[in-house]
This record gives C-alpha cells, sequence and structure tokens, in this order.
C-alpha cells in the first residue's frame, strides 16, 4: 500500500478521524442500537464483527475485524479498537493488535506517525468494506455466541 505523509498531519489527522466516521455510519447506519456485538454481513466476503466494549454519553469503543474460519476455530483478524466521538462526529483508531508502541516511542512525532499510520489504515479498509458492500445491523448480533 502507498504512503501519504501530509506536512500537518494533526489537522489531516483531525479530517481524516471525521472521514472514517462516516464511513462507519454507512457500514453501520444503527451503530447507537449495536449492543454487544454484531456482523457484518457481504454477499461476497468473509464476515466482520464489530464489539461494543464501551460507551458512555458521547463516546462508543469498538473492536472491529475480519471473521476468519469456522465457529469453532474462529479468528478475529486484523483487530483494531476504535474510539467513536458522538458528539464530535469523529472515529479514531486507539490500537491495533500490535504491541503496545507508545511505551516503545515516546516521541510526540513517533506518536503522531503511528496515529496517522493506524487511522490511515482504517480509511482504506472501510473504503474496502464499502466497495465490498458489507453492512452492520444491530438484529446481526450472532456474534454474542461466538464473541
Amino acid at each position: 500500500m502507498s504512503r501519504f505523509e501530509p506536512v500537518n498531519k494533526s489537522f489531516c489527522l483531525e479530517q481524516l478521524c471525521s472521514a472514517n466516521y462516516q464511513k462507519l455510519l454507512r457500514l453501520a447506519p444503527d451503530l447507537r442500537a449495536i449492543q454487544n456485538a454484531t456482523l457484518g454481513v457481504s454477499p461476497r466476503q468473509n464476515h466482520l464483527f464489530l464489539k461494543v466494549i464501551g460507551r458512555s454519553t458521547y463516546t462508543l469503543t469498538v473492536e472491529l475485524g475480519h471473521c476468519w474460519g469456522y465457529p469453532e476455530s474462529r479468528q478475529y483478524l486484523p483487530v483494531v479498537v476504535i474510539r467513536i466521538y458522538l458528539d464530535a462526529k469523529m472515529a479514531e483508531v486507539l490500537s491495533d493488535s500490535a504491541p503496545d508502541v507508545f511505551a516503545q516511542c515516546g516521541r510526540s512525532k513517533a506518536i503522531m506517525d503511528y496515529k496517522w499510520r493506524l487511522n490511515y489504515f482504517l480509511q482504506k479498509w472501510l473504503e474496502h468494506c464499502l466497495k465490498q458492500d458489507y453492512l452492520f445491523q444491530a438484529s446481526n448480533s450472532l456474534l454474542n455466541a461466538a464473541a
């Protein structure tokens, strides 16, 4: 995948998080109604899963990933943790399945670079999911048995 390195990453990151929020709403129109977990289905692809791991008045924290394998040996990869700011209409990747990068880098530039890469990845992934006609619905809570 190509890399895009903007000059003003903080401004571009804000714009990217706003765009990712809009994409997530297109994938999960009833996002606020999802209670625990749900599957995103596509007519021609493996399922996605979206699991709510935190909820407050103005935020929703979810895990998003692909479902691979059969129910008894199902794996969920890649898994990203996304904080959705409902009032600001932004979605920001908090972490991925990699080791804790914040403890390793410690420098603000390195942290900004890491956040940019994660959220840029999310943008591309959500665009792919939209092209594949994925859709999450609160009524698809099939994942509860597998989660």
